[in-house]
Parts: C-alpha cells; sequence; structure tokens
C-alpha cells in the first residue's frame, strides 16, 4: 500500500479544526522521530494549536515518558495496537493537550520479522474522555517513504476523528 497525502495541507485543516473546537493537539511519535510534529510546525501558528510532542523511539523512552507498561512491550513489542494505546493514554496524561496522536512501526530496512514485516505501522488516536482509534497499516517503500506515508496517516486520523467530533459537538 503506497499513501500520498498533502502533510500540509492537513495539518493547515487540522489547525483550523483545533482552533474551532478549542482544542490542542500532542503527538508521541517512534518510528516517525518526530516528523509528524514537524510538520505540524511548519504551519506558521502552529502554536495556537499544538501543545507538544514526545519521540520515544527507544522501549525507555516510551516507559519513561509516556507510562508504557513493560509488561505490555515485553508481551506485544513496542510495534502493537496495545503499546499505542498505551501511547495515547500516556500522552494525554503527560500533556495539556485534549487530542494526541500516537505511531509506531518498523521503517525498514532492517528489523522486521515474518509477525511484524518491514512497513508494519500501528497508529492510535485519541480525545481526553474518549476511547482511541487504532488502525494498523502494512506500508510499502524504503524507509523514508515508509516514514513518510506514516505522517501523512497518523495526520489524516487526526482530521477524521476531529470531524467526528464536529459531528457530535
Amino acid at each position: 500500500m503506497l499513501v500520498s497525502y498533502d502533510p500540509e495541507n492537513l495539518a493547515i485543516q487540522i489547525g483550523s479544526a483545533l482552533k474551532s473546537h478549542g482544542l490542542m493537539l500532542a503527538t508521541a511519535e517512534s518510528c516517525t522521530g518526530g516528523a509528524v510534529a514537524s510538520a505540524i510546525t511548519d504551519i506558521a501558528g502552529s502554536s495556537e494549536w499544538f501543545e507538544r510532542g514526545f519521540i520515544t523511539y527507544s522501549n525507555e523512552a516510551k516507559r519513561e515518558m509516556l507510562g508504557v507498561a513493560q509488561d505490555t512491550l515485553m508481551h506485544y513489542g513496542a510495534v502493537s495496537e496495545a503499546v499505542v494505546r498505551e501511547m495515547v493514554a500516556g500522552a494525554l496524561y503527560y500533556s495539556h493537550a485534549q487530542v494526541v496522536l500516537a505511531v509506531s512501526g518498523i521503517a525498514g530496512p532492517a528489523g522486521g520479522t515474518p509477525d511484524k514485516p518491514v512497513g508494519t505501522v500501528w497508529f492510535a488516536w485519541g480525545i481526553k474522555g474518549g476511547q482511541s482509534i487504532v488502525s494498523l497499516h502494512h506500508l510499502s517503500g524504503n524507509r523514508a517513504e515508509i516514514r513518510m506515508q506514516s505522517v501523512s496517516l497518523a495526520l489524516q486520523g487526526v482530521l477524521e476523528l476531529l470531524n467526528q467530533v464536529r459531528e457530535v459537538v
């Protein structure tokens, strides 16, 4: 699956939606290494709606900065639904944001396994007081392409989550 979105346009739309709801966003990133936060902060004025980013590349960082349980990491691995759910919960707890996205994956070229090949990326999005939405994608391409597709998917998921909020509000 090759994903192609316009991160700049997505970030602009996210900013508009967050501002209209009076909400702030935080990111919890692993395989993207802060690229989602970078795409967001490329937008002038994003400090009005972007609260902070957690770059938790190592398991230690996931535990220390986001409170991801050691048992979760040991049992499911860093690239798992359980971990991205805990990353969302931790980012909501350790920030002042009401909306959070989390991403953890295997960008390659090494690190894949038969169960989790290169291109396996888990995403989660959550709103304070609500349930997380989780999605698994199997992306293709080289390391840079997988990471950039992950940025686009992460941003697209935030926008979709905010559109649901709009429908509920």
